[in-house]
């Protein structure tokens, strides 16, 4: 269960929540060496959701209302709702999707590769006029959690849809886990898809899964 710390910084930023859990259960060591096997909470198959969270359907997550889908890994957990507020607030901030390789808690000798998808309300942020002004409080978070900048904030085109991308690391013992975040801005609202992995191939691998809807031309 995510605890009352992560919840306190949720409400501020919902991607800090992301990075405070991948933090601790980034690369725990299990004592023979090998990594344990993921245990229950994996994804389902279907999933009715709420209002504008979109909706996980034969393992692909979709969001409509923000125009985006995204393949989920096979065999990789859900912890969504541990990661969620109080819904009473879901309209201002909220962590649409939080996936994991293996159960957070878990232990094991590699990187637990993760994917969050969370919203903010533009107007929860002082002078956030551009995507690339969001990357603030995001570095600041994660440099304050161990992370170095890689990359600074930069555009990056997923599809049609061109984001601002951020990427940043992090030594765990012999092993280096990487981030990044990929942001835009939507109908008031800051989304961002934050991605760990081992490796930056890996990262690439988990971006590749994500996908915008082309928009539709106007007829003359």
């Amino acid at each position: 269960m995510v605890d009352m710390g992560f919840r306190s910084v949720l409400i501020l930023l919902p991607v800090a929540v992301f990075l405070t859990l991948a933090t601790k259960a980034g690369a725990q060591q299990t004592p023979g060496g090998s990594p344990s096997k993921p245990q229950a909470n994996h994804i389902p198959l279907s999933r009715t959701a709420v209002s504008d969270q979109g909706s996980v359907v034969h393992g692909t997550y979709r969001n409509p209302n923000f125009g985006f889908s995204y393949k989920i890994p096979f065999g990789w957990v859900e912890r969504t709702k541990e990661m969620q507020q109080d819904p009473a607030d879901l309209s201002k901030s909220s962590v649409l999707l939080a996936i994991f390789e293996r159960p957070p808690e878990a232990t094991g000798n590699t990187i637990n590769s993760a994917l969050v998808i969370a919203i903010e309300k533009v107007s929860s942020f002082s002078g956030l006029k551009t995507a690339a002004d969001y990357f603030g409080p995001v570095t600041e978070l994660a440099t304050a959690r161990g992370f170095k900048v890689v990359n600074e904030p930069y555009e990056f085109v997923v599809g049609p849809k061109p984001l601002v991308r951020g990427d940043f690391s992090k030594e765990r013992g012999s092993l280096t886990m990487h981030q990044t975040s990929l942001v835009m801005l939507e109908k008031g609202y800051a989304v961002s898809f934050t991605f760990i992995g081992g490796s930056e191939d890996e990262v690439g691998q988990l971006i590749e899964r994500l996908t915008f809807a082309a928009k539709k031309s106007v007829g003359m």
